[in-house]
């Protein structure tokens, strides 16, 4: 993860700035067009939720699972392939965004509550080359980080679908 480390606090607020901002990008876009793929070797926007929603499940899951357990380990898992395990990519778009958002609602209400001593909790992840020691904090922040990228997506989508 290239750049500086970010702060509790901007991690939470880029958490937090996602669901809206898609939502602005996609709120005036049709069933249609959100199952459009602007060139051919492009994501729709139902697509790319499809891969956010995965995201969350899987970092989020691990963020779950290091502050249930006292230095958890456990095996890596792709997004993309939990998602290919899932229906997202299949679902409407807009149930599958209010999903979404109530995901993201409960990773902040969980990450808002957490002392500043909690975010440096651990666990040992394997299956990805030699076991690495991932934290709270490098999870939510890898999330937060992650979906800055598919925001400009939904961008880039709408602006295509909107000629």
């Amino acid at each position: 993860m290239a750049g500086k480390r970010l702060t509790i606090e901007e991690t939470l607020t880029l958490l937090a700035e996602s669901p809206p901002r898609i939502a602005a990008l996609t709120a005036d876009l049709t069933p249609e067009q959100l199952r459009t793929r602007p060139g051919p070797d492009e994501w729709s926007a139902t697509d790319v939720l499809a891969h956010l929603r995965s995201c969350g499940d899987v970092w989020g899951g691990c963020i779950a699972a290091i502050l249930a357990e006292d230095r958890p380990t456990f095996r890596a898992v792709d997004p993309r392939t939990w998602m290919e395990q899932t229906d997202y990519p299949a679902l409407e778009f807009r149930a599958s965004f209010r999903a979404y958002t109530v995901q993201r609602a409960d990773l902040l209400a969980v990450l808002d509550a957490l002392p500043p001593e909690s975010w440096s909790r651990s666990a040992t992840v394997t299956g990805a080359g030699r076991p690495l020691e991932r934290t709270v904090h490098f999870y939510a922040q890898w999330l937060a980080r992650h979906e800055r990228t598919h925001v400009k997506q939904f961008r880039h989508i709408a602006e295509a679908m909107q000629g």
